[in-house]
C-alpha cells in the first residue's frame, strides 16, 4: 500500500527497482508546485535564447542578488497563506522597519547592530497587531491587514516627514554586495539559511504540520487540540519580522532607507506563493514551490529587461503568469 501509494509500486509479479533516493528527495520536495518548476524551465531557455545576455554566470548572479527581498517576505506569506490568511501588509511593514532603521542609525546615533534589531521587533511588534486584530477582534484577515498597510506606510513617513535617509556604514552595504568567494553575498546566504530552516519547520515540527490542518479547518483543527488562535497570531508575527529583515536587506542593496519601499510587494508576495502552488483557500503551499515562484518572477522581470520590453507590458506579462497559476489551482481543486 505505502508504495502505491508513493507511486513507485510496479504491476503484479513484477520485480521493482530501488530509485535513485537522491532523485526521488528533489521529486518529493518539488511536488505540487503545480507546473511551476517545469514553466521555469522553458521561461530560463526561452530567455537564453533570445538574449545572449541572459544565461552568463553575471546575471544568474544578479537575478539571485534581486530576488532576495522578495524571497524573504515569501516566507512568511507562503506561512500565512497555508493558514488560510493573507498579508497585505508585507511591503508597508518593510518601508516602517527600514525607516526605523534608518532613523535609530542616523538622528537616534545607535549602533547600527541595534538599529537591525530594533528594526526586526518593529516588524514583528506589527505583525502581532494584525495577528490580534484576526484572532480576537474577528477581522478578517483582508480587513486587518489592509489597514495595517495604511498605518504602517504613514508611520514610515511621518518619522522623517516623507523624507529619505541616505548613507550607512560601509560593512552594512558590504553584506550585499561583496560575494564570499567571488559567488554569494551575505544576504543570499541569508536568505538560503531562511529557507531551508522554514522547509525544515513546515516539514518536521508539529507546529508547522499545524498550520495545514488550520488552513484545512480551523474548528477540525481546534477540535484536534490544537490552540489556533495562538498559532496564527505567531504566523503574522513571524511574517511582520521577515519582512524587517527583508527591509534591512533592501536598506544595505540601496545604502538607503525611503518610506515608499516595498511598495507593491505585497502583491509580489502573493502571486509567487501562488505560482509555487499554494492555494489562496488554504492547506496547501510548499516553500520550495514558492522559491519556483520567486525566481519566475524575478526571471521574467530579469530577461524581458535585457529584451528592452516596456515596463508596462512587463506588468501586463505578469499579470498574465498570475491568472494562469490561480486558474490551474482552481483547476487542480476541482479535480481534487
Amino acid at each position: 500500500m505505502a508504495q502505491t501509494l508513493a507511486g513507485t509500486s510496479a504491476a503484479p509479479g513484477a520485480p521493482t527497482r530501488p530509485g535513485n533516493p537522491w532523485v526521488a528527495r528533489a521529486r518529493a520536495a518539488f511536488t505540487g508546485t503545480g507546473g511551476a518548476l517545469l514553466g521555469l524551465i522553458v521561461i530560463v531557455v526561452v530567455f537564453s535564447l533570445a538574449s545572449p545576455y541572459f544565461f552568463t554566470g553575471r546575471n544568474l548572479l544578479n537575478i539571485v542578488d534581486q530576488i532576495t527581498v522578495l524571497g524573504i517576505l515569501a516566507i512568511g506569506g507562503t506561512a500565512v497563506i497555508i493558514t488560510g490568511g493573507i498579508d497585505l501588509s508585507v511591503g508597508s511593514v518593510l518601508a516602517l522597519s527600514t525607516m526605523v532603521l534608518g532613523y535609530l542609525a542616523h538622528d537616534g546615533g545607535q549602533p547600527m547592530w541595534v538599529a537591525m534589531i530594533v528594526s526586526v521587533l518593529v516588524g514583528a511588534a506589527a505583525g502581532a497587531l494584525n495577528g490580534i486584530a484576526i484572532t480576537l477582534a474577528k477581522l478578517p484577515p483582508f480587513i486587518a491587514t489592509l489597514a495595517m498597510m495604511s498605518i504602517a506606510r504613514g508611520l514610515a513617513n511621518l518619522i522623517t516627514n516623507g523624507q529619505q535617509i541616505i548613507g550607512y556604514p560601509v560593512w552594512f552595504d558590504d553584506l550585499s554586495s561583496n560575494r564570499m568567494a567571488g559567488f554569494l553575498s551575505v544576504t543570499v546566504i541569508v536568505l538560503i539559511v531562511l529557507y531551508v530552516a522554514g522547509w525544515a519547520f513546515l516539514r518536521y515540527r508539529s507546529t508547522g504540520r499545524a498550520l495545514y490542518a488550520i488552513g484545512g479547518s480551523d474548528e477540525v483543527a481546534r477540535l484536534a487540540g490544537i490552540n489556533v488562535k495562538r498559532i496564527t497570531a505567531l504566523v503574522y508575527v513571524a511574517a511582520g519580522a521577515l519582512a524587517a529583515v527583508a527591509g534591512i536587506v533592501l536598506a544595505s542593496r540601496l545604502d538607503s532607507s525611503q518610506p515608499t519601499a516595498g511598495t507593491g510587494y505585497e502583491l509580489d508576495v502573493i502571486a509567487a506563493v501562488v505560482i509555487g502552488g499554494a492555494s489562496l483557500t488554504g492547506g496547501v503551499g510548499r516553500l520550495t514551490g514558492t522559491l519556483v515562484g520567486v525566481l519566475i518572477i524575478g526571471v521574467l522581470r530579469n530577461g524581458l529587461n535585457l529584451l528592452g520590453v516596456s515596463p508596462f507590458l512587463q506588468s501586463i506579462m505578469i499579470g498574465v503568469v498570475i491568472a494562469g497559476a490561480v486558474m490551474a489551482d482552481v483547476l487542480r481543486r476541482r479535480k481534487a
